[in-house]
């Protein structure tokens, strides 16, 4: 499989909750995605207004034949910047996670150690205006292996699902 093939299954699945923009020239994400969500609580009638509570999360999709440790660098740096450009903290604010998925067809060995450490977090005010944390996933399409930070757990399944088990089913 090829790498366009894989984010071409992978992206009709953040579509249904994400806002998704494609990018016909990588600059250097093939993708992005953002989802935003609001919530308010009040006490018993709406005019007790008591909170407003905002989660964002935006997630940059990247396309690369072979990942080393300096691409692996210059996706996670820009990837962060990016996102960290997009957070309006205040005190409704609860968090803003930015999230990376790299779909290489190979991967250096010493990257899998890289990808498993990599940590990225900023909190707002203590953590009063909320939080931000980097979200890791990358597929190796040669050996079908997801790896990812501890962040990134969350999008195991959700890859293995629309990536490799699309592709066992057309066969």
């Amino acid at each position: 499989m090829e790498v366009s093939e894989a984010i071409e299954r992978l992206l009709p699945a953040f579509e249904q909750y994400y806002t998704v923009e494609k990018y016909n020239v990588p600059n250097p994400f093939c993708a992005k995605a953002e989802f935003r969500s609001h919530n308010e609580q009040y006490f018993l009638v709406r005019s007790a207004h008591i909170a407003d509570i905002d989660s964002n999360e935006f997630v940059y999709f990247a396309t690369v034949p072979a990942l080393d440790s300096q691409k692996l660098e210059s996706f996670v740096s820009t990837s962060w910047e990016n996102g960290l450009g997009l957070v309006k903290p205040y005190n409704g604010h609860r968090n803003s996670d930015i999230s990376l998925i790299i779909i290489a067809k190979t991967i250096d060995e010493q990257i899998k150690r890289q990808i498993k450490k990599s940590r990225l977090y900023k909190s707002y005010k203590f953590s009063l205006y909320g939080w931000s944390n980097f979200k890791l996933a990358v597929v190796e399409l040669d050996t079908q292996g997801i790896y990812f930070n501890r962040f990134g757990k969350d999008y195991q399944k959700l890859l293995k699902k629309n990536i490799f088990l699309m592709e066992e089913s057309r066969k």
